[in-house]
């Protein structure tokens, strides 16, 4: 490395490419190497080396490694630093890499890069002089008066710091020993400066140079230290102002005089204690309190426990330990304001009137745990409201969708940072009442986590019998909720924990039919609709059968949100309509704008007059109320969404209709089958799950088991029906999951048609599970599934004997409109599914004597 006097780094250095950190000569640096390339000098070079020559390295600034050894370098900075590796430390997490001390020693120039793997290498020249590094006394060359103003500025910088720290003190005396020219780097990598800037520096290779661009950051350093100090010092001078006029307290434990009581009223300590004496919580909570009141006053306030013991005593006092509301118990009343908010929904209405009968009778009734089970947008959580609307009490949402922490139910213990308590004594100090009615929305649809499992937390609040003393962790008292209303929404049970289902009393509640859809449009939907556009019932006007319309042929859900939008989609049409045609009148006669315009007007008036969104009607304002009829609705909400003819769908054989239950209401599903000559083999299709796939070979074995009482043959004309024939039953809208055994008398139905080739009644739609001996068992959600066949306009449905009873819960008008078949086997399903019936050879048995 010595050539003479002169110290040489060597002419070939291994470069460590580096992006987010620059190294400058004299400075050391920490830095992590993670890059294939990086990781590979370090292995080969720096760990296996033996020599001081191999701590010897090239620091690149402003070059990132590929993150592949495939990929090329990129282009490399021109100027680099040689530096010594002081330190490597490894570790595998999070992935593995390794950490470098290095020390930069000099400035070089990259002149040809000699190898890029397996690290690059690269030919270099030595720009810096070391031996100065070496000696103390200082160059012969005159550095004149910029190396005098930057030692200046320098000495200042130090002195604005704190000499008492030692390292403020060794820097001190570095500007002393060192020679000028290592000055502006080592300061440049101290004080605060960008990437950038010190990339500047590094570049900067004449010392002249360096002296006029390090200036200006020194300059920079000094008046942000100034500032900083004049900040610190009127800030201080604040403080004592306030400490001097602050008066003293004292807060005494024994007897005090009546100056000291009226100067503790000022006490926000003693209020609060106060407030908890003449609080009406339990003898258990209060013991607690004035426990924790007792060790408020010892602590100092900068302790951190201070403020959470501070909040936990004023959340105590917030809460309403016996205030409540008074329940109005007038059942006429009652039943009034609940026809008034919601239309049909009598299972609920009726519970609700019992509840205020019993509550009639008797006084401390505990309040009951209802759950109400039905698709989405039937008013499961707007009858809630009216629930506590009709009692007089405060109403709560606790929304429970995604919640997966048990916390939110019962709170933190008050030993964690940040902890606060659940949701349920939360919306007990938000309504200020202890008797309020809490609507827990979406209870299906809890989740489960590390954190534990809510609805675990959820049975003691929901269980009558211990809720009185439920106790949350943050307040570790008991606190009584049996006189907390608590009414659960779900959109089905199956998700639902078996034991928290069996704490709850539960109502379903079924989608609507056509006819209430249209009463509540007219009755609750378009007067709201009106009400959110600002606009009156002299503007416009949506007679029954539109409504009816929408219903039928662009909305096809349980409940109403969809019909909710369409009618806000007509409402913003039609407010558009009627904010141009009061512009229009606003504004003067048009005709003096130009006869070009009039033409224009003219042409557009002879389209399409009676369209509601026409060109046309926007040139004179439009007249009241404005009358929404077909032709406006398609203009609004474009054609028709859904087709109520389903006879099209069967116009061949193989095909059938069934009857689904999902969360989100009634459904009715097609079945296609196909046959073709191959091996026998059942290919289904639709995304089934394993339970449908089961019905489907129940289907067709006993299909085949009475292939010949009924005649079905395949292609070639024999009995067995997968002699030489493939078998393809689809189900439509494959994206959908689904399972479930009632498709199977659907299925069979479909098969038979395949190999009969006799259509289905294009009015018929059935449902129920079968056996591989041709029985038809009972099936659930039977309401759902009439009242989607009601949508559909089908006349005939097909539902197990068993089912019967299930009827009862369907409107009157709607099994008027109706004609079921009550089947306790297929062969009755057959017959009721083919016009004319299906037709069975006689069974014969004869009876051989063996005698």
């Amino acid at each position: 490395m010595a050539a003479g006097s002169a110290i040489q780094i060597p002419s070939r250095l291994p470069l460590l490419l580096t992006h987010e950190s620059v190294l400058l000569p004299g400075s050391t640096m920490r830095t992590s190497v993670d890059s294939p390339r990086n990781m590979q000098l370090v292995r080969s070079r720096l760990l296996k080396g033996t020599s001081l020559r191999s701590t010897i390295i090239g620091v690149i600034p402003n070059t990132s490694d590929p993150t592949s050894d495939c990929d090329d370098l990129p282009n490399l900075h021109r100027i680099g630093t040689a530096a010594l590796a002081v330190q490597v430390v490894g570790s595998n997490w999070p992935k593995p890499h390794y950490t470098l001390l290095v020390t930069g020693l000099c400035r070089f120039q990259v002149l040809q890069l000699l190898k890029e793997k397996p690290y690059p290498v690269a030919e270099v020249q030595q720009l810096d002089r070391l031996e100065q590094f070496t000696n103390g006394h200082k160059s012969e060359e005159e550095l004149g008066e910029l190396s005098e103003q930057f030692y200046k500025y320098a000495v200042q910088l130090v002195e604005l710091l704190d000499m008492s720290v030692p390292a403020v003190a060794k820097l001190r005396r570095l500007l002393d020993n060192l020679p000028r020219e290592a000055l502006p780097d080592i300061l440049t990598s101290i004080i605060r400066t960008t990437n950038q800037e010190k990339l500047q520096i590094l570049d900067a290779v004449r010392l002249e140079e360096r002296f006029k661009m390090t200036i200006p950051l020194l300059v920079r350093q000094i008046e942000g230290l100034k500032l900083l100090q004049k900040t610190r010092k009127s800030k201080q001078d604040d403080d004592k102002r306030i400490v001097a006029i602050r008066p003293n307290r004292r807060i005494s434990h024994g007897s005090m005089t009546e100056d000291e009581e009226e100067e503790e009223d000022y006490d926000d300590v003693v209020m609060l204690e106060k407030k908890i004496r003449t609080s009406s919580m339990s003898e258990q909570a209060l013991k607690v309190c004035l426990k924790e009141i007792k060790r408020l006053k010892k602590m100092p306030q900068s302790m951190p426990e201070y403020a959470l013991t501070r909040n936990y005593l004023e959340l105590m006092v917030e809460l309403p330990w016996n205030k409540s509301t008074k329940d109005r118990l007038e059942i006429r009343a009652a039943r009034i304001v609940l026809d008034n908010d919601h239309y049909a929904m009598e299972k609920l209405k009726k519970r609700v009137l019992e509840y205020l009968a019993v509550r009639q009778l008797k006084n401390n009734l505990k309040g009951p745990i209802l759950c109400f089970v039905g698709p989405p947008g039937v008013g499961k959580t707007s009858v809630g409201r009216s629930i506590a609307k009709t009692l007089g009490r405060e109403f709560h949402r606790i929304a429970l969708g995604g919640v997966c922490d048990q916390s939110d139910i019962r709170g933190h213990r008050r030993t964690y940072v940040g902890s606060m308590p659940g949701r349920i004594i939360n919306g007990l100090k938000t309504v200020g009442v202890n008797n309020p009615v809490f609507l827990l929305d979406e209870v299906d649809k809890l989740a489960k986590s590390l954190q534990g499992d809510p609805a675990a937390a959820l049975l003691e609040v929901l269980d009558p019998e211990q809720n009185h003393s439920f106790t949350d962790h943050y307040l570790n008292v008991a606190f009584d909720l049996s006189q907390v209303l608590f009414i659960a929404t779900a959109n089905t049970t199956a998700t639902i924990p078996p034991a928290l289902l069996d704490r709850m009393e539960v109502i379903q509640v079924p989608g609507y039919t056509q006819e209430e859809k249209l009463e509540i449009a007219h009755r609750h939907l378009i007067p709201k609709q009106l009400e959110l556009h600002g606009l009156t019932p002299q503007q416009i006007q949506i007679p029954q059968v539109t409504t009816l319309g929408i219903i039928t042929r662009y909305t096809r859900e349980a409940g109403v949100r969809a019909l909710d939008r369409k009618l806000g989609a007509i409402c913003r049409a039609v407010a558009v309509k009627v904010a141009e045609g009061q512009h229009k009148e606003a504004k003067p006669d048009r005709a003096e704008v130009g006869e070009g315009e009039d033409c224009k007007e003219h042409i557009t008036e002879d389209v399409k007059p009676e369209s509601i969104s026409d060109a046309a009607d926007l040139a004179l304002p439009p007249e009241m109320p404005i009358l929404i009829d077909f032709h406006a609705l398609k203009d609004i909400l474009g054609p028709p969404m859904y087709d109520m003819e389903v006879s099209g769908r069967l116009s061949q054989p193989g095909v059938a209709i069934g009857l689904a239950w999902t969360p989100l209401g009634g459904e009715i599903m097609f079945v296609e089958a196909s046959r073709m000559d191959g091996e026998g083999q059942l290919t289904l299709t639709g995304q089934l799950g394993d339970v449908m796939k089961e019905s489907a070979h129940l289907a067709i074995s006993w299909l085949r088991s009475n292939a010949k009482r009924y005649q079905l043959t395949n292609a070639s004309g024999s009995f067995d029906l997968l002699d030489n024939t493939d078998i393809h039953l689809h189900f439509p809208a494959g994206a959908v999951t689904k399972d479930g055994p009632s498709a199977g008398v659907t299925i069979v139905t479909c098969l038979a048609s395949l190999f009969s080739g006799r259509l289905v009644c294009s009015d018929v739609a059935m449902t129920g599970e079968i056996t591989l001996r041709g029985l038809v068992l009972p099936v659930g959600g039977i309401k759902d599934k009439v009242l989607a066949a009601h949508r559909a306009g089908l006349k005939r449905i097909i539902i197990p004997q068993r089912n019967e009873k299930d009827l009862e819960e369907i409107a009157a008008h709607v099994r008027q409109e109706l004609s079921f078949v009550l089947a306790g086997c297929l062969e009755e399903v057959l017959n009721a599914a083919f016009d004319g019936g299906f037709a069975a050879q006689a069974r014969h048995e004869h009876l051989n004597s063996k005698l």
